[in-house]
Protein backbone atom coordinates (compact mmCIF):
# COMPACT_ATOMS: atom_id res chain seq x y z
CA UNK A 1 0.00 0.00 0.00
CA UNK A 2 1.45 3.30 -1.17
CA UNK A 3 0.43 6.24 1.03
CA UNK A 4 0.19 9.72 -0.50
CA UNK A 5 -1.58 12.96 0.35
CA UNK A 6 -4.09 13.09 -2.50
CA UNK A 7 -5.38 10.60 -5.06
CA UNK A 8 -7.10 12.03 -8.13
CA UNK A 9 -9.12 9.61 -10.27
CA UNK A 10 -9.41 10.96 -13.79
CA UNK A 11 -6.97 13.11 -15.74
CA UNK A 12 -9.32 15.44 -17.61
CA UNK A 13 -9.50 19.19 -17.02
CA UNK A 14 -10.94 18.87 -13.52
CA UNK A 15 -8.58 16.09 -12.49
CA UNK A 16 -5.29 17.44 -13.77
CA UNK A 17 -6.02 20.97 -12.54
CA UNK A 18 -6.65 19.54 -9.07
CA UNK A 19 -3.40 17.58 -9.25
CA UNK A 20 -1.30 20.51 -10.46
CA UNK A 21 -2.60 22.91 -7.83
CA UNK A 22 -2.32 20.37 -5.01
CA UNK A 23 1.27 19.58 -6.00
CA UNK A 24 2.09 23.30 -6.18
CA UNK A 25 0.87 23.56 -2.58
CA UNK A 26 3.35 20.90 -1.49
CA UNK A 27 1.10 17.84 -1.46
CA UNK A 28 2.18 14.39 -2.68
CA UNK A 29 -0.27 13.60 -5.50
CA UNK A 30 -1.12 10.51 -7.52
CA UNK A 31 -3.24 10.97 -10.64
CA UNK A 32 -4.86 7.82 -12.05
CA UNK A 33 -5.97 7.94 -15.69
CA UNK A 34 -7.01 4.99 -17.86
CA UNK A 35 -6.65 6.82 -21.17
CA UNK A 36 -4.67 10.01 -21.88
CA UNK A 37 -4.33 12.95 -19.54
CA UNK A 38 -6.33 15.86 -20.86
CA UNK A 39 -9.57 13.92 -21.09
CA UNK A 40 -12.46 14.45 -23.47
CA UNK A 41 -11.90 18.20 -23.75
CA UNK A 42 -8.37 17.90 -25.09
CA UNK A 43 -8.65 14.75 -27.18
CA UNK A 44 -12.24 14.54 -28.44
CA UNK A 45 -14.03 17.77 -27.54
CA UNK A 46 -13.04 21.37 -26.87
CA UNK A 47 -9.64 21.53 -28.54
CA UNK A 48 -10.09 19.46 -31.73
CA UNK A 49 -13.57 20.87 -32.33
CA UNK A 50 -12.40 24.48 -31.99
CA UNK A 51 -9.49 23.74 -34.29
CA UNK A 52 -11.95 22.49 -36.89
CA UNK A 53 -14.26 25.45 -36.33
CA UNK A 54 -11.32 27.77 -36.98
CA UNK A 55 -10.77 26.01 -40.29
CA UNK A 56 -14.49 26.45 -41.00
CA UNK A 57 -14.16 30.17 -40.28
CA UNK A 58 -11.39 30.39 -42.87
CA UNK A 59 -13.62 28.69 -45.42
CA UNK A 60 -16.44 31.12 -44.65
CA UNK A 61 -13.99 34.00 -44.98
CA UNK A 62 -13.20 33.03 -48.57
CA UNK A 63 -16.89 33.22 -49.46
CA UNK A 64 -17.27 36.56 -47.66
CA UNK A 65 -14.20 37.97 -49.41
CA UNK A 66 -15.63 37.07 -52.79
CA UNK A 67 -19.30 37.92 -52.25
CA UNK A 68 -19.03 41.02 -50.04
CA UNK A 69 -15.65 42.61 -50.52
CA UNK A 70 -14.88 42.03 -54.17
CA UNK A 71 -11.83 39.88 -53.48
CA UNK A 72 -11.78 37.42 -56.38
CA UNK A 73 -11.00 34.39 -54.29
CA UNK A 74 -12.30 30.87 -54.67
CA UNK A 75 -12.09 27.62 -52.73
CA UNK A 76 -10.59 24.84 -54.82
CA UNK A 77 -11.12 22.08 -52.27
CA UNK A 78 -10.72 21.12 -48.64
CA UNK A 79 -7.74 18.82 -48.16
CA UNK A 80 -9.28 16.71 -45.40
CA UNK A 81 -6.10 14.77 -44.49
CA UNK A 82 -4.14 18.04 -44.21
CA UNK A 83 -6.87 19.61 -42.06
CA UNK A 84 -6.93 16.56 -39.81
CA UNK A 85 -3.14 16.59 -39.53
CA UNK A 86 -3.14 20.20 -38.34
CA UNK A 87 -5.91 19.47 -35.84
CA UNK A 88 -4.06 16.43 -34.51
CA UNK A 89 -0.80 18.37 -34.23
CA UNK A 90 -2.54 20.99 -32.06
CA UNK A 91 -3.99 18.25 -29.84
CA UNK A 92 -0.66 16.44 -29.59
CA UNK A 93 1.25 19.58 -28.61
CA UNK A 94 -1.34 20.39 -25.96
CA UNK A 95 -1.21 16.83 -24.66
CA UNK A 96 2.58 16.94 -24.38
CA UNK A 97 2.27 20.26 -22.60
CA UNK A 98 -0.07 18.83 -19.98
CA UNK A 99 2.23 15.84 -19.48
CA UNK A 100 5.20 18.18 -19.08
CA UNK A 101 3.35 20.32 -16.53
CA UNK A 102 2.47 17.22 -14.49
CA UNK A 103 6.04 15.94 -14.65
CA UNK A 104 7.47 19.31 -13.65
CA UNK A 105 5.05 19.45 -10.69
CA UNK A 106 6.11 15.89 -9.75
CA UNK A 107 2.59 14.57 -9.97
CA UNK A 108 2.76 10.78 -10.19
CA UNK A 109 0.60 9.71 -13.12
CA UNK A 110 -0.52 6.08 -12.89
CA UNK A 111 -2.00 4.66 -16.07
CA UNK A 112 -4.90 2.31 -15.43
CA UNK A 113 -8.49 1.91 -14.29
CA UNK A 114 -8.99 3.08 -10.73
CA UNK A 115 -11.66 1.93 -8.31
CA UNK A 116 -12.40 2.80 -4.73
CA UNK A 117 -11.68 0.14 -2.15
CA UNK A 118 -12.61 2.29 0.84
CA UNK A 119 -13.19 5.92 1.85
CA UNK A 120 -9.45 6.63 1.63
CA UNK A 121 -8.13 3.79 -0.52
CA UNK A 122 -7.89 3.18 -4.26
CA UNK A 123 -6.72 0.31 -6.44
CA UNK A 124 -5.43 1.01 -9.95
CA UNK A 125 -5.43 -1.85 -12.44
CA UNK A 126 -3.02 -1.27 -15.28
CA UNK A 127 -4.76 -1.11 -18.67
CA UNK A 128 -1.67 -1.71 -20.77
CA UNK A 129 0.86 -3.54 -18.66
CA UNK A 130 2.37 -0.16 -17.92
CA UNK A 131 1.95 1.80 -14.77
CA UNK A 132 3.44 4.98 -13.49
CA UNK A 133 5.01 7.94 -15.26
CA UNK A 134 5.98 11.56 -14.59
CA UNK A 135 8.15 10.90 -11.59
CA UNK A 136 7.81 7.16 -10.92
CA UNK A 137 8.88 3.81 -12.33
CA UNK A 138 6.60 1.80 -14.61
CA UNK A 139 4.99 -1.01 -12.64
CA UNK A 140 2.84 -3.76 -14.18
CA UNK A 141 -0.38 -5.09 -12.63
CA UNK A 142 -2.29 -3.38 -9.86
CA UNK A 143 -1.30 -0.70 -7.38
CA UNK A 144 -2.98 0.11 -4.06
CA UNK A 145 -2.95 3.63 -2.64
CA UNK A 146 -4.07 5.28 0.57
CA UNK A 147 -4.82 9.00 0.73
CA UNK A 148 -3.91 10.93 3.87
CA UNK A 149 -5.93 14.00 2.96
CA UNK A 150 -8.47 12.90 0.41
CA UNK A 151 -9.62 11.39 -2.85
CA UNK A 152 -10.88 13.43 -5.80
CA UNK A 153 -13.36 11.91 -8.25
CA UNK A 154 -12.93 13.38 -11.74
CA UNK A 155 -13.97 10.61 -14.14
CA UNK A 156 -15.86 12.86 -16.56
CA UNK A 157 -18.71 12.03 -18.90
CA UNK A 158 -19.63 10.31 -22.15
CA UNK A 159 -22.12 11.22 -24.88
CA UNK A 160 -25.70 10.13 -24.34
CA UNK A 161 -27.15 7.96 -27.08
CA UNK A 162 -30.67 7.17 -28.24
CA UNK A 163 -32.28 3.69 -28.27
CA UNK A 164 -31.98 2.07 -31.65
CA UNK A 165 -29.26 4.42 -32.83
CA UNK A 166 -26.05 2.62 -32.05
CA UNK A 167 -23.08 4.81 -33.07
CA UNK A 168 -20.90 3.15 -35.68
CA UNK A 169 -18.41 6.00 -36.21
CA UNK A 170 -19.45 6.41 -39.85
CA UNK A 171 -23.18 6.85 -40.42
CA UNK A 172 -24.30 7.40 -36.83
CA UNK A 173 -21.82 9.38 -34.72
CA UNK A 174 -21.65 11.14 -31.37
CA UNK A 175 -19.80 14.31 -30.48
CA UNK A 176 -16.87 12.15 -29.32
CA UNK A 177 -16.31 10.65 -32.75
CA UNK A 178 -17.92 13.13 -35.18
CA UNK A 179 -14.62 14.81 -36.00
CA UNK A 180 -12.88 11.47 -36.48
CA UNK A 181 -15.39 9.95 -38.90
CA UNK A 182 -13.98 9.46 -42.40
CA UNK A 183 -14.18 12.39 -44.78
CA UNK A 184 -16.68 15.20 -45.11
CA UNK A 185 -20.34 14.20 -45.56
CA UNK A 186 -22.55 15.91 -48.11
CA UNK A 187 -25.45 16.07 -45.69
CA UNK A 188 -25.87 15.82 -41.91
CA UNK A 189 -28.83 15.45 -39.57
CA UNK A 190 -27.92 16.79 -36.12
CA UNK A 191 -30.08 15.71 -33.18
CA UNK A 192 -29.77 18.20 -30.33
CA UNK A 193 -29.68 21.97 -30.45
CA UNK A 194 -27.52 22.65 -27.43
CA UNK A 195 -24.05 24.13 -27.75
CA UNK A 196 -22.46 20.93 -29.05
CA UNK A 197 -25.12 20.24 -31.66
CA UNK A 198 -25.10 23.84 -32.87
CA UNK A 199 -21.31 23.88 -33.20
CA UNK A 200 -21.26 20.71 -35.27
CA UNK A 201 -24.14 21.93 -37.43
CA UNK A 202 -22.22 25.15 -38.04
CA UNK A 203 -18.97 23.34 -38.89
CA UNK A 204 -20.55 20.99 -41.41
CA UNK A 205 -22.46 23.80 -43.07
CA UNK A 206 -19.24 25.78 -43.51
CA UNK A 207 -17.73 22.71 -45.13
CA UNK A 208 -20.54 22.59 -47.69
CA UNK A 209 -22.90 20.03 -46.19
CA UNK A 210 -26.67 20.32 -46.20
CA UNK A 211 -27.56 20.45 -42.50
CA UNK A 212 -30.79 19.80 -40.61
CA UNK A 213 -30.72 20.65 -36.89
CA UNK A 214 -33.46 19.09 -34.74
CA UNK A 215 -34.11 20.22 -31.16
CA UNK A 216 -36.93 18.86 -28.98
CA UNK A 217 -37.25 22.04 -26.91
CA UNK A 218 -39.13 24.99 -28.36
CA UNK A 219 -35.85 26.77 -29.17
CA UNK A 220 -32.19 25.96 -29.71
CA UNK A 221 -29.67 26.58 -26.91
CA UNK A 222 -32.69 26.39 -24.58
CA UNK A 223 -30.67 27.14 -21.43
CA UNK A 224 -29.72 30.57 -22.75
CA UNK A 225 -31.72 33.79 -22.88
CA UNK A 226 -34.59 33.72 -25.38
CA UNK A 227 -33.09 36.60 -27.37
CA UNK A 228 -29.84 34.64 -27.71
CA UNK A 229 -31.80 31.70 -29.13
CA UNK A 230 -33.71 33.98 -31.50
CA UNK A 231 -30.62 35.73 -32.88
CA UNK A 232 -28.68 32.48 -33.17
CA UNK A 233 -31.56 30.79 -35.00
CA UNK A 234 -31.76 33.71 -37.40
CA UNK A 235 -28.00 33.54 -38.06
CA UNK A 236 -28.00 29.78 -38.66
CA UNK A 237 -31.02 29.94 -40.98
CA UNK A 238 -29.38 32.77 -42.92
CA UNK A 239 -26.48 30.40 -43.55
CA UNK A 240 -28.85 27.77 -44.95
CA UNK A 241 -29.15 25.48 -41.93
CA UNK A 242 -32.62 23.96 -41.56
CA UNK A 243 -33.37 24.62 -37.89
CA UNK A 244 -36.26 22.57 -36.52
CA UNK A 245 -37.02 23.50 -32.91
CA UNK A 246 -39.91 21.84 -31.06
CA UNK A 247 -39.33 18.78 -33.25
CA UNK A 248 -38.72 15.16 -32.35
CA UNK A 249 -37.12 12.16 -34.00
CA UNK A 250 -39.77 9.48 -34.52
CA UNK A 251 -37.52 6.78 -35.93
CA UNK A 252 -34.49 6.31 -38.14
CA UNK A 253 -33.21 3.62 -40.48
CA UNK A 254 -29.49 3.17 -40.88
CA UNK A 255 -28.73 2.44 -44.50
CA UNK A 256 -25.53 1.39 -46.20
CA UNK A 257 -25.02 4.92 -47.52
CA UNK A 258 -26.42 6.95 -44.61
CA UNK A 259 -29.62 7.36 -42.64
CA UNK A 260 -33.30 7.96 -43.30
CA UNK A 261 -35.15 9.56 -40.41
CA UNK A 262 -38.70 10.61 -39.71
CA UNK A 263 -39.09 13.83 -37.76
CA UNK A 264 -42.27 15.27 -36.30
CA UNK A 265 -42.09 19.06 -36.58
CA UNK A 266 -43.39 21.63 -34.11
CA UNK A 267 -46.57 21.86 -36.22
CA UNK A 268 -47.14 18.13 -35.99
CA UNK A 269 -46.14 17.47 -39.58
CA UNK A 270 -44.13 14.36 -40.42
CA UNK A 271 -40.95 14.95 -42.41
CA UNK A 272 -38.52 12.44 -43.87
CA UNK A 273 -34.90 13.54 -43.71
CA UNK A 274 -32.20 11.63 -45.55
CA UNK A 275 -28.58 12.36 -44.72
CA UNK A 276 -25.13 10.87 -45.18
CA UNK A 277 -24.55 11.11 -41.46
CA UNK A 278 -26.62 11.40 -38.29
CA UNK A 279 -24.94 13.15 -35.36
CA UNK A 280 -26.43 12.50 -31.92
CA UNK A 281 -25.76 15.46 -29.61
CA UNK A 282 -28.42 15.04 -26.94
CA UNK A 283 -26.21 15.65 -23.92
CA UNK A 284 -23.61 13.85 -21.85
CA UNK A 285 -23.87 11.36 -18.99
CA UNK A 286 -21.48 11.12 -16.00
CA UNK A 287 -19.11 8.14 -16.00
CA UNK A 288 -18.95 6.14 -12.77
CA UNK A 289 -18.90 2.56 -14.07
CA UNK A 290 -16.10 0.56 -12.51
CA UNK A 291 -15.49 3.22 -9.87
CA UNK A 292 -17.18 1.14 -7.13
CA UNK A 293 -18.60 4.12 -5.24
CA UNK A 294 -20.28 1.81 -2.73
CA UNK A 295 -16.89 0.71 -1.41
CA UNK A 296 -16.42 4.24 -0.08
CA UNK A 297 -20.01 4.57 1.11
CA UNK A 298 -21.14 6.65 -1.86
CA UNK A 299 -23.89 6.40 -4.46
CA UNK A 300 -25.03 8.40 -7.46
CA UNK A 301 -28.28 10.33 -7.58
CA UNK A 302 -31.12 9.34 -9.92
CA UNK A 303 -29.41 11.09 -12.82
CA UNK A 304 -26.04 9.41 -12.29
CA UNK A 305 -24.27 12.39 -10.71
CA UNK A 306 -22.22 12.33 -7.51
CA UNK A 307 -23.68 15.17 -5.47
CA UNK A 308 -21.53 16.97 -2.91
CA UNK A 309 -22.85 17.41 0.60
CA UNK A 310 -20.88 20.67 0.84
CA UNK A 311 -20.81 22.76 -2.34
CA UNK A 312 -18.41 25.25 -0.75
CA UNK A 313 -15.80 22.47 -0.60
CA UNK A 314 -17.19 20.12 -3.27
CA UNK A 315 -16.97 17.40 -0.63
CA UNK A 316 -19.31 14.42 -0.58
CA UNK A 317 -21.10 13.00 2.47
CA UNK A 318 -17.95 10.88 2.97
CA UNK A 319 -15.34 13.19 4.52
CA UNK A 320 -12.26 13.54 2.36
CA UNK A 321 -13.92 12.45 -0.88
CA UNK A 322 -14.40 15.36 -3.28
CA UNK A 323 -15.92 15.69 -6.76
CA UNK A 324 -15.03 17.90 -9.73
CA UNK A 325 -16.07 18.19 -13.36
CA UNK A 326 -18.82 16.36 -15.19
CA UNK A 327 -19.65 14.10 -12.24
CA UNK A 328 -21.21 17.13 -10.53
CA UNK A 329 -24.91 17.89 -11.04
CA UNK A 330 -26.21 21.39 -11.74
CA UNK A 331 -25.49 24.15 -10.84
CA UNK A 332 -22.10 22.92 -12.08
CA UNK A 333 -22.00 23.54 -15.81
CA UNK A 334 -20.08 20.64 -17.29
CA UNK A 335 -17.64 23.09 -18.88
CA UNK A 336 -13.86 22.74 -18.94
CA UNK A 337 -13.20 26.17 -17.49
CA UNK A 338 -15.66 25.48 -14.66
CA UNK A 339 -13.73 22.26 -14.01
CA UNK A 340 -10.49 24.23 -13.72
CA UNK A 341 -12.09 26.42 -11.05
CA UNK A 342 -13.44 23.35 -9.24
CA UNK A 343 -10.00 21.72 -9.31
CA UNK A 344 -8.38 24.80 -7.79
CA UNK A 345 -11.03 24.92 -5.06
CA UNK A 346 -10.67 21.26 -4.11
CA UNK A 347 -6.86 21.30 -4.15
CA UNK A 348 -6.78 24.35 -1.91
CA UNK A 349 -9.36 22.81 0.40
CA UNK A 350 -7.28 19.64 0.74
CA UNK A 351 -4.17 21.70 1.40
CA UNK A 352 -5.91 23.72 4.10
CA UNK A 353 -5.61 26.94 2.11
CA UNK A 354 -8.55 29.39 2.20
CA UNK A 355 -10.45 29.24 -1.08
CA UNK A 356 -13.56 30.86 -2.50
CA UNK A 357 -16.43 28.59 -3.67
CA UNK A 358 -17.15 28.54 -7.38
CA UNK A 359 -19.73 31.15 -8.37
CA UNK A 360 -21.43 29.29 -11.22
CA UNK A 361 -23.54 32.30 -12.17
CA UNK A 362 -20.31 34.13 -13.03
CA UNK A 363 -18.92 31.35 -15.23
CA UNK A 364 -19.15 32.27 -18.95
CA UNK A 365 -21.01 30.00 -21.38
CA UNK A 366 -19.93 30.02 -25.02
CA UNK A 367 -21.14 28.41 -28.24
CA UNK A 368 -18.42 28.54 -30.92
CA UNK A 369 -20.71 28.40 -33.94
CA UNK A 370 -21.09 31.03 -36.64
CA UNK A 371 -22.52 33.24 -35.27
CA UNK A 372 -21.07 32.68 -31.82
CA UNK A 373 -22.94 33.14 -28.56
CA UNK A 374 -21.47 34.06 -25.17
CA UNK A 375 -23.24 34.74 -21.91
CA UNK A 376 -22.68 35.10 -18.20
CA UNK A 377 -25.18 35.47 -15.40
CA UNK A 378 -28.97 35.36 -15.59
CA UNK A 379 -31.20 35.62 -18.61
CA UNK A 380 -34.17 37.97 -18.53
CA UNK A 381 -36.81 35.31 -17.85
CA UNK A 382 -34.63 33.61 -15.23
CA UNK A 383 -34.00 36.90 -13.43
CA UNK A 384 -37.73 37.67 -13.32
CA UNK A 385 -38.50 34.15 -12.12
CA UNK A 386 -36.09 34.69 -9.22
CA UNK A 387 -38.04 37.76 -8.15
CA UNK A 388 -35.84 40.51 -9.57
CA UNK A 389 -37.37 43.67 -10.97
CA UNK A 390 -35.26 44.07 -14.05
CA UNK A 391 -34.24 46.67 -16.57
CA UNK A 392 -33.11 45.36 -19.94
CA UNK A 393 -31.19 47.01 -22.74
CA UNK A 394 -30.47 45.37 -26.08
CA UNK A 395 -28.30 46.78 -28.84
CA UNK A 396 -27.54 45.27 -32.27
CA UNK A 397 -23.86 44.91 -33.09
CA UNK A 398 -24.56 46.59 -36.43
CA UNK A 399 -25.33 49.80 -34.50
CA UNK A 400 -21.57 50.31 -34.14
CA UNK A 401 -19.15 50.78 -37.00
CA UNK A 402 -17.13 47.59 -36.41
CA UNK A 403 -20.35 45.58 -36.41
CA UNK A 404 -21.13 47.04 -39.85
CA UNK A 405 -17.65 46.05 -41.02
CA UNK A 406 -18.25 42.45 -40.00
CA UNK A 407 -21.77 42.54 -41.38
CA UNK A 408 -22.94 39.42 -39.57
CA UNK A 409 -25.61 40.83 -37.26
CA UNK A 410 -25.62 39.96 -33.59
CA UNK A 411 -26.50 41.79 -30.41
CA UNK A 412 -25.60 42.75 -26.87
CA UNK A 413 -28.22 42.28 -24.15
CA UNK A 414 -27.78 43.40 -20.55
CA UNK A 415 -30.12 42.39 -17.74
CA UNK A 416 -29.84 44.55 -14.60
CA UNK A 417 -31.86 45.28 -11.51
CA UNK A 418 -34.27 48.13 -12.14
CA UNK A 419 -33.40 51.62 -10.97
CA UNK A 420 -29.72 51.45 -11.85
CA UNK A 421 -29.05 48.32 -9.80
CA UNK A 422 -26.66 45.41 -10.06
CA UNK A 423 -25.92 43.81 -13.42
CA UNK A 424 -27.44 40.32 -13.40
CA UNK A 425 -26.49 39.01 -16.85
CA UNK A 426 -24.81 39.86 -20.13
CA UNK A 427 -25.65 38.04 -23.37
CA UNK A 428 -23.83 38.34 -26.70
CA UNK A 429 -24.42 36.97 -30.19
CA UNK A 430 -22.16 37.66 -33.14
CA UNK A 431 -18.63 37.27 -34.51
CA UNK A 432 -15.81 36.79 -31.97
CA UNK A 433 -18.06 37.27 -28.93
CA UNK A 434 -16.27 34.35 -27.24
CA UNK A 435 -13.32 36.74 -26.93
CA UNK A 436 -15.53 39.57 -25.63
CA UNK A 437 -17.26 37.83 -22.72
CA UNK A 438 -14.35 38.04 -20.24
CA UNK A 439 -15.14 41.68 -19.46
CA UNK A 440 -18.74 40.77 -18.68
CA UNK A 441 -17.57 37.92 -16.44
CA UNK A 442 -15.89 40.51 -14.24
CA UNK A 443 -18.93 42.80 -14.37
CA UNK A 444 -21.26 40.05 -13.15
CA UNK A 445 -18.74 38.39 -10.85
CA UNK A 446 -17.92 41.65 -9.07
CA UNK A 447 -21.59 42.65 -8.71
CA UNK A 448 -21.05 45.81 -10.73
CA UNK A 449 -23.71 48.38 -11.56
CA UNK A 450 -24.27 49.81 -15.03
CA UNK A 451 -22.89 53.13 -13.81
CA UNK A 452 -19.65 51.38 -12.77
CA UNK A 453 -19.13 50.06 -16.29
CA UNK A 454 -20.20 53.31 -17.95
CA UNK A 455 -17.23 55.10 -16.36
CA UNK A 456 -14.80 53.03 -18.41
CA UNK A 457 -13.96 53.82 -22.02
CA UNK A 458 -14.17 51.13 -24.70
CA UNK A 459 -11.90 51.37 -27.76
CA UNK A 460 -13.33 52.66 -31.02
CA UNK A 461 -13.98 51.10 -33.44
CA UNK A 462 -14.44 47.64 -31.91
CA UNK A 463 -17.26 45.19 -31.36
CA UNK A 464 -16.71 45.63 -27.61
CA UNK A 465 -17.80 49.23 -28.08
CA UNK A 466 -21.37 47.91 -28.34
CA UNK A 467 -21.03 46.53 -24.80
CA UNK A 468 -19.88 49.92 -23.55
CA UNK A 469 -22.71 51.72 -25.37
CA UNK A 470 -25.28 49.36 -23.83
CA UNK A 471 -24.09 50.20 -20.33
CA UNK A 472 -23.89 53.92 -21.11
CA UNK A 473 -27.58 53.88 -22.02
CA UNK A 474 -28.53 51.93 -18.88
CA UNK A 475 -26.61 54.50 -16.82
CA UNK A 476 -28.54 57.36 -18.43
CA UNK A 477 -25.57 58.54 -20.50
CA UNK A 478 -26.56 57.13 -23.88
CA UNK A 479 -24.52 58.40 -26.81
CA UNK A 480 -25.17 56.59 -30.10
CA UNK A 481 -27.99 54.28 -29.03
CA UNK A 482 -31.43 55.67 -29.86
Amino acid sequence: MDTVDVIVIGGGTGGYSTALRAAALGLDVVLAERDKVGGTCLHRGCIPSKAMLHAAELVDGIAEARERWGVKASLDAVDWPALVATRDDIVTRNHRGVEAHLAHARVRVVHGSARLTGPRTVRVESTDGGGESAGGDVTPGSRDFTARRGIVLATGSRPRTLPGLEPDGRRVVTSDDALFAPGLPGSVLVLGGGAIGVEYASFHRSMGAEVTLVEAADRIVPLEDTDVSRHLTRGLKKRGIDVQAGARLVDADVLESGVRARVRTARGEMRTVEADRLLVAVGRAPVTDGLDLAAAGLATDARGFVEPADWARLETAVPGVHVVGDLLPPPSLGLAHASFAEGLLVAETLAGVPSVPVDYAAVPRVTYSSPQTAAVGLGEAEARARGHEVEVNTMPLTAVAKGMVHGRGGMVKVVAEAGGGQVLGVHLVGPHVSEMIAESQLIVGWDAYASDVARHVHPHPTLSEAVGETFLTLAGRGLHQQ
